[in-house]
């Protein structure tokens, strides 16, 4: 799949077929339509082209959210769906005064030459969302719009995801997401007091700003071809004065070097929620407890 970074790299095209959207998490409703997409792409002999924002317009206008997936992590699952373009647009001031009709003339006429548009049934574009189904419809060119997918009865959606999540609800999440979920990242060399009480911890930097999902859990890692269980700590670290989110997990019976490496780490159980203890005394005696706790939920 080919990045597009900003329209001032986007070349005019001889035709596309496009589909607009965050697509946070890439879940299964996600993947409904990208499919869908790409079918009608092969049937017209056109790219599939995904357009979405960087930053999304909610954290531009000040809402930020927890987001399912790293941009890493979501370019790579689109591109494994099979898309031929992504084009990432600089959301700015500017932009963000856009008409909806200068939005379609612009960008999707000018510039992408667009045949064919799917968007969800929710879909809204342009200064003051005052863009919809209904105006893309009024255009030359063809559009669609996909159903909601249910699960459940429940309607598929990020938001449904990162609830999921914060309860602790891995099951129902990975059912949404058509996979589980997992934070993927580059070992980092830590502070390493883990090892000063017996539980020494690889850890991996959290770059987005908020995060679904907080507190000490029962994991997997998927590591240079291996799979590992362990119990890891996601938050900030109160007991040691952290400041920034930061994922460590302490392995059962592992003592690699393996700082550099990537690792993907799968979240399987939620133990607890983060708590700060008064002494790293107590601290052991409670990594102890989530310890066993994990190996339980392993059978190990």
């Amino acid at each position: 799949m080919k990045l597009i970074r900003g329209l001032q790299n986007l070349k005019p095209h001889l035709g596309s077929i496009v589909t607009i959207g965050n697509f946070d998490g890439v879940h299964i409703g996600h993947q409904k339509i990208i499919k869908t997409l790409i079918n009608k792409a092969q049937t017209m002999n056109l790219p599939s082209v995904l357009v979405s924002f960087a930053p999304t317009p909610q954290h531009f206008f000040g809402h930020a959210q927890a987001t399912l997936s790293s941009f890493k992590q979501k370019h790579a699952l689109l591109t494994n769906l099979g898309l031929d373009e992504h084009l990432l647009i600089n959301f700015s001031m500017p932009f963000s005064q856009l008409s909806a009709d200068a939005f379609i003339q612009q960008i999707l006429l000018d510039k992408l030459n667009v045949k064919y548009c799917l968007v969800g049934d929710d879909f809204r574009f342009g200064t003051n969302r005052t863009g919809d189904f209904s105006l893309l419809q009024t255009f030359d060119f063809e559009v669609e719009k996909t159903p909601t997918v249910f699960h459940n009865f429940d309607r598929v959606s990020s938001s449904k995801i990162r609830q999921s999540l914060k309860e602790g609800n891995f099951g129902l999440a990975s059912q949404l997401l058509g996979r589980e979920f997992s934070i993927s990242g580059k070992i980092i060399h830590g502070q390493k007091q883990g090892r000063t009480i017996g539980f020494p911890t690889i850890n991996i930097p959290i770059k987005r700003k908020i995060s679904p999902l907080l507190g000490v859990l029962a994991v997997n890692v998927a590591l240079n071809g291996k799979i590992y269980s362990g119990v890891c700590n996601l938050g900030k670290r109160p007991t040691v004065g952290g400041e920034t989110i930061l994922l460590e997990v302490f392995l059962f019976d592992f003592n690699n070097q393996v700082y550099g490496e990537n690792a993907e780490v799968i979240f399987k159980y939620k133990i607890r929620d983060e708590q700060k203890f008064g002494s790293f005394s107590a601290l052991k005696q409670q990594i102890k407890s989530d310890v066993k706790d994990a190996k339980n939920f392993f059978g190990l």
